[in-house]
């Protein structure tokens, strides 16, 4: 973008709903332009330096982006496209016609829904683009001894390199998340995603075949596993309550739509009480879904959307997805991999914070039971009252904690938890009228992602020297706030530093920011070693955000 001096991004306005709200949130403060649109009407000029594309769409039609990726190449526009893995196991990938990245959920590999998370994503782009990825890469290399090994081939950006510049605060990976995906795909191979990704599609089929035979012609011919119906009002809230009275949840979108999405557990059975609810507003028509899908299958026809055929380059080629096809298999590959990793169960892990409690095995059993695990985060609120409670206790405990007055569960890892409270710092001053306050001090002995968020929150870096103990040199720190006055917006402190200390002069500091009408923002990842003793209120904090996988229970990663 910066090389290309453009600042636009369009986004197709058939993305989901949640993927342009966080996309408008974290293009605002970076001077990034949203335009949302229809894919046809984008003209692609030469302001706008990406485009974003979601494969299958919002509304579950499959539509072919070659052309519109062939005219942004041209213009010397990236195409980004928001796909789905299991969808993708059929459909020709995105990189084949002509997608620069992907990026998506690795959800449907196996990983419980759980209320919305935490699921690992994935991101995938071209060569090209290598050293501007976040994170890290790891490479195959050999050691002192001559044995094939693995090392880092491109060091954590975000955390060592220019992290000022960084395009990127990803710190917490979901390794735990990414490791059952990518089990998931080891256990299956191929042969067995294929298997899963055709039977999901044939009762996609099943369901299309059972509604038009009611008079419901879905609005998308082409699909994979989503259809969405369009009717009058009046028959789609009789639909919502029938629906509700046999336990079923659809996906009631703008006014005279309803969309209605299957997977690898959907059962005829299933589709049957989804087609009698469609049935209970017609005039006595009837679909037997049983008929249908031996009618199906015996059509002779492939069970790819029809406006594809289906992809001819191979998946998951590594011989690793050709072995391990039975659950001793699959275990025992598992305990292997696991026995060469030093972990809690072994000894003290010498790698800071990260390390400073114990995961209880008995706080994680309730991850694997359905109650928590099988809910949909689009159920309605009145069928997740045991999830609002969680939430409300929880809730109730951290402000006593804290000492602060509200408390966001939403971000899911200690670097989104960053972004989140220099935002709230960032809309505190605009409430004001200070839209000018835009610096960020930021102590040299911080962590990597405090640097990288403050530039994704459209802060100016300015960094605060340590002294020789790696405690803030008071001198630096009041002689920069004091320069810096007029448009401070913050100072980002770990308490207890990164380097294990408490600083002495903690209130002072937060003084000095507060006299120049800053705000502090407190890095709470060693929050457990203050529990009990002091509190970020008590200190003179602003905001902190905690991390989960380090004071609380969940496991790191």
């Amino acid at each position: 973008r910066k090389e290309a001096n453009r600042n636009k991004i369009f986004v197709s306005h058939k993305c989901f709903p949640q993927t342009q709200a966080v996309l408008a949130t974290r293009a605002e403060p970076c001077g990034i332009e949203i335009v949302t649109g229809r894919v046809e009407d984008f003209a692609c000029d030469a302001s706008f330096f990406a485009c974003v594309f979601q494969y299958p769409d919002g509304y579950g039609k499959v539509r072919d982006y070659a052309p519109i990726c062939a005219k942004a190449k041209e213009a010397g526009i990236a195409t980004a496209v928001i796909a789905d893995l299991m969808a993708l196991v059929l459909l020709p990938s995105p990189g084949s016609w002509g997608a620069d990245v992907v990026v998506g959920s690795a959800q449907r590999f196996g990983v419980p829904m759980g209320y919305g998370g935490p699921h690992a994503a994935f991101f995938a782009t071209r060569e090209a683009y290598k050293r501007h990825i976040p994170g890290r890469l790891i490479g195959v290399s050999m050691d002192a001894e001559g044995r094939t090994a693995y090392r880092m081939a491109l060091q954590t950006r975000e955390q060592h390199i220019r992290r000022e510049k960084a395009t990127s605060n990803i710190c917490t990976a979901q390794v735990l998340l990414a490791i059952i995906a990518s089990m998931y795909a080891v256990y299956h191979g191929p042969d067995g995603l294929r298997a899963i990704a055709r039977r999901i599609h044939r009762r996609a089929r099943v369901l299309d075949a059972s509604l038009r035979a009611l008079g419901f012609v879905p609005m998308n011919d082409s699909y994979f596993d989503t259809l969405v119906i369009e009717s009058d009002q009046e028959s789609l809230d009789k639909v919502r309550v029938i629906a509700e009275t046999k336990g079923i949840n659809l996906n009631f979108l703008v006014k005279g739509q309803v969309g209605i999405s299957v997977d690898e557990t959907t059962s005829l059975s299933d589709l049957a009480q989804v087609v009698s609810v469609f049935a209970a507003i017609t005039n006595g028509l009837q679909a037997d879904v049983t008929e249908l899908d031996q009618a199906i299958k015996t059509q002779g026809s492939s069970d790819h959307p029809s406006v594809f055929t289906e992809r001819t380059d191979l998946i998951l080629e590594h011989p690793i997805f050709h072995r391990y096809h039975s659950e001793h298999e699959l275990l025992r590959y598992i305990k292997r991999l696991e026995s060469k990793d030093l972990s809690l169960c072994h000894s003290m892990i010498a790698l800071g914070s990260c390390t400073m409690k114990l995961n209880a095995s008995a706080e994680m059993i309730p991850i694997t039971w359905p109650s928590f695990g099988q809910i949909h985060p689009f159920a309605p609120v009145s069928q997740t009252l045991g999830y609002q409670q969680i939430f409300q206790e929880l809730t109730q405990y951290l402000r006593q904690v804290t000492g602060f007055a509200e408390i966001s569960l939403q971000p899911n890892s200690g670097a989104q938890g960053e972004y989140t409270g220099l935002m709230v710092i960032r809309a505190y001053h605009r409430s004001r009228g200070d839209h000018h306050r835009n610096i960020a001090l930021i102590p040299s002995s911080a962590h990597g992602t405090n640097p990288a968020s403050a530039v994704m929150a459209g802060m100016q870096v300015v960094v605060v020297a340590c002294d020789e103990q790696g405690n803030v040199d008071m001198a630096d720190l009041s002689a920069k706030a004091e320069q810096h006055s007029a448009n401070l917006s913050c100072l980002m402190v770990t308490y207890p530093s990164t380097h294990g200390v408490f600083e002495g002069h903690i209130r002072e500091i937060c003084e000095v920011i507060h006299r120049h009408g800053g705000q502090v923002y407190m890095d709470g990842a060693n929050m457990n070693a203050q529990v009990g003793l002091t509190s970020p209120a008590l200190i003179g904090a602003d905001v902190c955000h905690l991390n989960l996988h380090k004071t609380f229970c969940i496991p790191h990663g």
